[in-house]
């Protein structure tokens, strides 16, 4: 048992000094790019200054058509559900997508 609890805090201590050495190389490379992009005449606060380009976000779209049987709704984009395929859609249309625009 003690032996196991020996290993343990040995493993402790690699990982830990692995984690060390990790940073300092990390760091080391920092360091030398920061220098490549100095040599160049590229600062990093020309790079941070960048129009950043906005996220996307999706907008729920209303369903359009309604399945009486399951209560499945479809907004009538992409692909059609196999329940309205081959059909005619105006027998699933909800009342308010009735309504002109």
């Amino acid at each position: 048992m003690e032996k196991l609890v020996e290993l343990k805090l040995e493993l402790k201590k690699i990982e830990f000094e692995i984690d060390l050495a990790r940073e300092q190389e990390a760091r080391l490379i920092a360091e030398r790019v920061v220098a490549l992009l100095a040599e160049y005449g590229i600062t990093i606060d020309n790079k941070t200054d960048a129009p950043r380009r906005a996220r996307r976000t999706g907008t729920r779209v209303a369903p359009k058509y309604w399945n009486p049987a399951t209560g499945a709704t479809w907004s009538g984009r992409g692909r059609a559900p196999l329940w309205i395929s081959g059909e005619d859609r105006s027998q699933f249309l909800l009342p308010d997508a009735q309504k002109p625009e």
